[in-house]
């Protein structure tokens, strides 16, 4: 490790790492604007820079590397002036009014720098010209004005996420961000996951939900979870009295590096549905308000006479502490023969789950770093958004897509070769290409033959897989899928559904609900969504019981009703696809009078006088070999 001098400090840090990151390590402060940790070093605003001994100039220390013996000097007068004339340039070129706005408050780095600098008025009058402002976007707006050109977003969207949405247009004091080269923003190819507004230094593009709404300063910060999909995506939450305000990137998770979605940082705050605050009793005929204490003995009271004909199913948006006690409670101390959970084992397959081994199991670490990524009933657009995102952004320098699809398909549009794969169509493509790869032969197919010659070339190939594979497969296919694995030396990435779907397949519940013959149903929705198809089928059930967050068509036709919290309301420990085991904890109080999941379990099996363990971890022990960990880098400081 080299060993430099920063202002008089001597200090030992890692090879290969900039000057500015250097500083940072050790607590020295350089002010910058068009720099991003999890960004290439661009170079491009200059305010950054410094003086090293040796060098004639000043050199912008967010792309010099460190050497050995490097002495550096952050603040000196000719330092200082170099960055009062940058800032100086900036403020004169658009409408900034950092010297008095009053709304950043510490949220902005330009204001951040201009004050640090103790600059009060413009070095250079600015020609007060208007530029566009974009409010286009159902999330967000764009405000060229305060615009610095940084190209921050640019770069962001092009490197983090793979869309390659932002550009510039025009030249010099004339250029301005733009959207697929002049399309208005709400109509480009935006996916909304609001990267480019998180990494956006000024406030050139806010976001219309939580602008004005709290500084950071004045909210709190709760590590959390999403719980959207099963990648497990960790993010800050930031409250204030009890409210949301904003939900933001947290770039130290392990699982996403701070990459989110629209599913999960912004759709919470977009949610029409009623909100469900008491609980409600079916009695002549109408749902009516009624104690928790009624609610919990009319369930507990139909459960005891229905026994060994209840059936049971949970949302895996819960926590596995719920889904735990839920299984034991149904299971073990009634005996129902239908416990089950919401995705109904669509995810998985039993004959993939016995023999696909630690060693071929691909991590999510795998695809980031794939050379050649087969995708097979995956949608990694809609379904597993933050996963594409580590696709999409290597194609197609890096990685070479082969999809089984159409190009209708997600990602269609991006791959080297599209395959068939609808129906029966889906074994012979299987078998054909893990033939060709193995021979080396034509296949006869021209798309085939394409397949495989990329496949036997790879170096690190990927296969992954999602529930338009697994809903309909068989022991067949499931085969031929592991024959191709083993044939190139693929590792396969199973995305499986929401945050909790592969601990509900430790648990037992991937299995598919028949409710026929049931006399009695108990839903834990929680806060997800029951589905098009569950209230039909639950229609004629003798007696149904729901504790859900939000009325739904399912709730309507319940004989019970018990309000339940939001995912931001409870905390528990998830299991990711990867099965990396994560906690996470409540960032608000529900409102007033409202239980818990698992709370009510309890209370149900007080009531039926059934032992009720709350042990949730030994099941998950055997996912991998045992080789989880709880990762608490994502919970909140105790």
């Amino acid at each position: 490790m080299p060993t430099i001098t920063i202002d008089g400090q001597l200090l030992e840090v890692p090879s290969g790492i900039t000057v500015l990151r250097a500083a940072e390590m050790h607590g020295i402060a350089i002010p910058k604007l068009c720099d991003f940790e999890h960004l290439t070093p661009y170079g491009g605003c200059r305010l950054c820079v410094v003086e090293v001994q040796g060098s004639r100039m000043l050199q912008t220390s967010c792309t010099i590397p460190v050497t050995e013996g490097m002495e550096v000097r952050t603040d000196t007068p000719k330092v200082r002036e170099a960055r009062r004339l940058v800032l100086g340039m900036l403020f004169g070129e658009r409408n900034h009014f950092c010297m008095y706005c009053q709304v950043s408050g510490g949220d902005c780095d330009l204001q951040n720098a201009a004050l640090t600098e103790q600059m009060d008025h413009w070095p250079m009058q600015p020609p007060w010209n208007p530029y566009l402002v974009d409010a286009s976007h159902p999330y967000f707006v764009l405000d060229n004005n305060r615009c610095i050109l940084c190209r921050r977003c640019v770069r962001a969207c092009d490197e983090l996420v793979g869309n390659r949405t932002w550009g510039m247009a025009s030249r010099g004091a004339d250029t301005l961000l733009t959207a697929d080269n002049g399309l208005p923003w709400g109509e480009s190819s935006c996916i909304k996951c609001g990267t480019c507004v998180e990494v956006c230094p000024t406030g050139a593009l806010i976001e219309r939900h939580s602008a004005y709404q709290g500084l950071s300063a004045q909210t709190e910060a709760a590590p959390s979870l999403c719980v959207g999909c099963s990648v497990g995506c960790g993010l800050t939450l930031r409250v204030r009295d009890n409210r949301l305000v904003r939900i933001q990137s947290r770039w130290e998770a392990p699982v996403n590096h701070g990459l989110l979605c629209e599913e999960g940082r912004l759709r919470p705050f977009y949610e029409t549905r009623q909100r469900l605050d008491t609980p409600l009793v079916r009695r002549d005929g109408a749902l009516q308000a009624a104690t928790w204490k009624e609610a919990w003995e009319r369930i507990a009271q139909e459960l005891r006479v229905s026994a060994e004909k209840t059936a049971a199913l949970i949302s895996t948006r819960l926590p596995a502490e719920n889904l735990a006690a839920f299984t034991r409670l149904f299971r073990e101390g009634l005996r129902s023969p239908m416990v089950a959970c919401l995705e109904e084992g669509y995810p998985t397959h039993p004959a993939l789950e016995r023999s696909l081994t630690p060693q071929r199991r691909a991590a999510l670490e795998d695809l980031r770093a794939a050379d050649c990524v087969l995708v097979l009933g995956a949608d990694l657009v809609n379904r597993h958004p933050v996963a594409g995102f580590f696709l999409k952004r290597n194609l197609p320098e890096k990685t070479r897509l082969i999809l089984c699809g159409t190009p209708e398909t997600p990602l269609g549009e991006k791959a080297d070769v599209l395959l068939p794969c609808t129906g029966a169509e889906t074994l012979s493509t299987l078998r054909a290409l893990s033939k060709g790869v193995r021979s080396e032969a034509d296949s006869g197919d021209t798309a085939l033959s394409e397949a495989a010659a990329l496949l036997q070339s790879a170096s690190a190939p990927i296969v992954v897989i999602g529930r338009g594979f697994t809903g309909g497969a068989n022991e067949a296919s499931i085969a031929a899928l592991l024959r191709l694995a083993e044939n190139f030396g693929a590792k396969i990435l199973l995305l499986y559904g929401k945050a909790n779907s592969r601990a509900a397949l430790a648990y037992g519940l991937q299995q598919r609900f028949e409710p026929a013959g049931m006399e009695a149903v108990f839903v834990l929705l929680g806060d997800d969504d029951p589905g098009g198809s569950l209230p039909e089928r639950l229609r004629n059930v003798p007696f149904l019981a729901i504790q859900a967050a939000w009325r739904s068509e399912l709730t309507a036709q319940a004989d019970v009703v018990l309000p339940a919290p939001l995912w931001t309301e409870q905390g528990g420990h998830y299991l990711n696809l990867e099965g990396r085991l994560q906690e996470a904890r409540a960032a608000l109080r529900p409102p007033e009078g409202i239980h818990t999941p698992l709370e009510t379990l309890q209370r149900l099996a007080l009531l039926l006088g059934i032992p009720l363990s709350l042990e949730w971890q030994t099941a998950l022990e055997g996912v991998d070999g045992g080789r989880w960990t709880v990762d608490r880098r994502l919970t909140t400081d105790d």
